[in-house]
């Protein structure tokens, strides 16, 4: 998807998520590889293994928290990295598939561990121009 984007915005002690896309789901990818860059360069890892997820909300908003808190757990339990993201979005219900490896730590060399999405600077919004935008903070 031509001209998606993702980046890290300042708050504190903690680390802002940014996706941009023009499609929701394509925002929710972005933000997605914005949350492996937290850990470890998201070109550095390996898109060996698929891993299908699933979530669903009634918002937007909550959808976010709700995927973003679905990879951590991935993560966390399959101590895994994921570099590739596919993401789609129907009536509030979320399917994806990550794509990643095994965490290599003297490859990968971690920079943090996220510990989940928060409720702070929550946002997802389409522009005039119908690009979307999701965002909140991770604690780290």
């Amino acid at each position: 998807m031509t001209g998606a984007t993702w980046e890290h915005f300042p708050h504190e002690a903690d680390v802002g998520l940014r996706g941009r896309g023009p499609t929701l789901a394509a925002a929710f990818e972005q933000v997605a590889v914005a949350m492996t860059a937290v850990v470890t360069d998201p070109a550095g890892v390996r898109t060996a293994s698929a891993v299908a997820l699933e979530c669903e909300a009634e918002d937007p908003e909550l959808l976010l928290i709700e995927w973003l808190n679905a990879l951590v757990y991935e993560m966390a339990t399959r101590r895994m990295l994921f570099g590739r993201y596919v993401v789609s979005i129907d009536a509030g219900r979320l399917n994806a598939t990550a794509w990643g490896e095994p965490v290599d730590v003297a490859r990968h060399q971690p920079a943090a561990e996220v510990k989940g999405a928060t409720y702070t600077a929550l946002r997802v919004v389409q522009d005039t121009g119908g690009w979307w935008t999701a965002e909140c903070v991770v604690d780290v």
